[in-house]
């Protein structure tokens, strides 16, 4: 039957527009998300498939939750070969003033009960804001699905070579807070680091040209946008999607 609260209808209406979505990633090479759509897709059918009582359209619909879940298939097989020889590269172009990049839609297909360790390099946790969007970043690895046990930033002193206070306070609140949710943060700071990326153990890597400062400062005291930040404008940046087999501690 279909799920409580959602009619046969909305089921199938449902499955066509997120099998729709499906074609049109598998189209556009996006392999990695073609997947995650292919997989809802199917199985909202198959719920379709539980409350259908004709057998005409019963036969039908298991051509095409077959036919899906082939394409599926190939997809997850090609991008397991591709993560396996190393050769995984995605990459995504955020335009200025785009929205609908927050943390949780970049980073949420990568994320999974594997994760339980992360290495974030990114020269430029120093300001209050800066300070404030890696704590957002940590709020989502602390969430299900991830294990998250342990994180390793390693940030820049500024540019007279020091830390400065509130960037070492700022640091220390983020670190003791984790640690009530069972989290380690390992913090280190370096005078030449310019590279920007961030590493998870389950093997995917992601370099964002502007780190995880890509989000633009609001106007105003109530704007949309404050506190989603779907609904942020973002700078324009690219973002690079890697897979390694080895993820490499800094």
């Amino acid at each position: 039957m279909a799920k409580p609260g959602l009619s046969l209808d909305a089921e199938r209406t449902a499955a066509a527009t997120v099998l729709k979505r499906a074609v049109e990633l598998d189209s556009e090479s996006r392999y990695q998300q073609a997947l995650v759509c292919y997989q809802e897709g199917i199985d909202l059918l198959l719920q379709v498939l539980k409350g259908t009582k004709d057998d005409a359209k019963k036969c039908t619909l298991r051509e095409k939750i077959s036919g899906y879940m082939d394409r599926a298939e190939n997809i997850k097989k090609y991008v397991d070969q591709e993560k396996e020889d190393g050769k995984y590269h995605k990459q995504i172009k955020i335009e200025e003033n785009a929205t609908g990049f927050s943390y949780e839609t970049l980073f949420k297909e990568y994320l999974n009960e594997t994760v339980t360790e992360v290495w974030i390099e990114d020269p430029y946790i120093r300001q209050i804001h800066q300070l404030y969007n890696l704590l957002r970043f940590c709020e989502m690895l602390i969430k299900k699905p991830c294990n998250v046990k342990t994180i390793h930033l390693l940030t820049s002193l500024d540019k007279q070579g020091y830390v400065k206070e509130s960037q070492r306070n700022g640091l220390e609140e983020i670190k003791m807070s984790l640690s009530r949710h069972g989290v380690l943060l390992e913090i280190e700071y370096s005078s030449s680091i310019h590279d920007r990326e961030i590493r998870f153990n389950n093997g995917w890597m992601i370099k964002i040209g502007r780190g995880l400062d890509y989000f633009k400062k609001l106007q105003g005291r109530f704007p949309l946008g404050y506190h989603d930040f779907d609904l942020r404008p973002c700078h324009e940046t690219t973002v690079d999607i890697f897979h390694n087999k080895h993820t490499k501690k800094i």
